[in-house]
């Protein structure tokens, strides 16, 4: 009985492999297609320079992040700005912190909200998802109600603008950086589960699901071992664009006064918050920060969208 299911099962990757070309293909392809585009470099090259200074920045600072220096002492006084000079490339601040030592430190805080909430957000999301996917490709009143309430909840999240969602969650909450990854991580819950619910509601009128139910698989193979796996291609490009709108709006409620409450510890979107009093007599405590924000969300803006043109066929040249 087990090797007719095998067999079974073997027929149904077969005809699957008819429509997608097998999904180590699909990938393999799509590394190829990756490799050659320019969009695609540029982006992996920004987030490979932005993840190396996330790691080895505090190790590679010259100066303490917290340290009030002046001239290798501790300074007081407020409001005496230096600019860049060989001992402080990017100048000090209005505390005389090194201000490039400052930046290397608050990219790892960045990164690590970034990279959780986004982990957040995918697996709840995705679990959510599949569940009321799988629902639907099961079939069954029973999988249609639990469709429909779980969407129901999901639409009415997307219906609120997701900053002023996250910044409810954190104010609920609290100030803390652990309150801005959960915040920005439930933010992205709704998308998720929505983008897979839809992949996996396209995949199951598709021929090689007809021909697994033909062959007697059981819709719970089906849903789980076949439709799931060939839908999980588009949530894994949104999951690499989610992450610059994570690192954006971690930025948002930092500024905001949500994130960190131990303002003396670098993090990017706290350092341009703290520059907006100082803006007319020292702009480059806010540009600095602020480029920083805007190269790291285009480097992984541009590999999600070179994913996703190499991942989706209508837009293969």
């Amino acid at each position: 009985m087990s090797t007719k299911t095998d067999k079974i099962d073997r027929l149904a990757e077969l005809t699957a492999s008819t429509e997608t070309s097998t999904g180590a293909s699909l990938w393999v392809e799509a590394w190829r297609r990756l490799k050659s585009s320019k969009m695609a470099v540029i982006g992996a090259c920004i987030i490979g320079v932005f993840v190396v200074v996330a790691i080895v920045g505090p190790w590679v600072a010259p100066y303490s992040p917290t340290a009030q220096l002046w001239r290798g002492e501790v300074f007081t006084n407020q409001n005496i700005f230096v600019g860049p000079r060989a001992e402080n490339w990017l100048g000090l601040d209005h505390l005389a912190r090194d201000e490039f030592s400052r930046m290397l430190v608050g990219a790892r805080q960045t990164l690590l909200v970034g990279i959780v909430s986004t982990l957040l957000g995918f697996t709840v999301g995705a679990l959510i998802g599949g569940a009321s996917g799988a629902a639907l490709v099961l079939g069954g009143k029973v999988g249609r109600r639990i469709d429909t309430a779980v969407m129901r909840v999901i639409d009415i999240m997307l219906a609120l603008p997701s900053l002023l969602l996250a910044v409810s969650i954190a104010a609920v909450m609290g100030q803390s950086l652990t309150t801005v990854m959960i915040a920005v991580g439930v933010v992205q819950i709704p998308v998720f589960a929505r983008l897979l619910r839809g992949a996996m509601l396209a995949q199951g009128g598709s021929d090689y699901v007809l021909a697994a139910q033909a062959l007697g698989v059981r819709k719970r193979r089906i849903a789980l071992g076949h439709v799931l796996p060939n839908s999980l291609s588009p949530v894994i490009v949104q999951a690499t664009l989610s992450l610059a709108t994570a690192i954006i709006e971690a930025a948002a409620l930092s500024y905001l006064g949500l994130g960190n409450p131990d303002a003396a510890e670098p993090e990017w979107g706290v350092m341009l918050a703290q520059a907006q009093g100082y803006f007319d007599s020292a702009p480059m405590l806010a540009v600095y920060p602020a480029l920083g924000i805007i190269v790291t969300a285009l480097g992984f803006t541009l590999l999600g969208e070179a994913m996703r043109e190499a991942l989706d066929p209508k837009l293969r040249s």
